[in-house]
């Protein structure tokens, strides 16, 4: 019987750092990105780690399951045809955050002021 995708990526992970990890990592075209500001109608701007700011969605079928916020973590996919565009996939808890942190996936944000 064939391993899940979601089995195998972990259990290469456990081999690669020798710790399990049940972190959602982007994968893909996949982005991760810091909520800047909404603009209502489940739309906002998210500063994404690629250097880019993209004006994201919540789709459909995460609206009730999402609640976003600025400054929230989350994990966009770029639209195909216009890359400034994107929809929201996953929202990070604040222990994952941490994690990603740590682990040198976010960079620690400095202050201007």
């Amino acid at each position: 019987m064939a391993k899940s995708y979601k089995k195998q990526e972990e259990e290469e992970r456990e081999a690669n750092t020798g710790k399990k990890v049940r972190v959602r990592l982007p994968r893909g075209k996949e982005v991760i990105g810091t909520i800047e500001n909404r603009h209502g109608g489940n739309k906002m701007n998210v500063a994404c780690l690629d250097g880019k700011e993209r004006n994201c969605r919540v789709p459909g079928r995460l609206k009730r399951a999402l609640w976003l916020r600025p400054n929230d973590v989350v994990i966009i996919e770029p639209w195909e045809l216009d890359d400034t565009k994107g929809d929201v996939l996953y929202k990070y808890r604040p222990n994952q955050i941490s994690w990603l942190r740590k682990e040198g996936y976010l960079e620690t944000e400095s202050n201007e002021f």
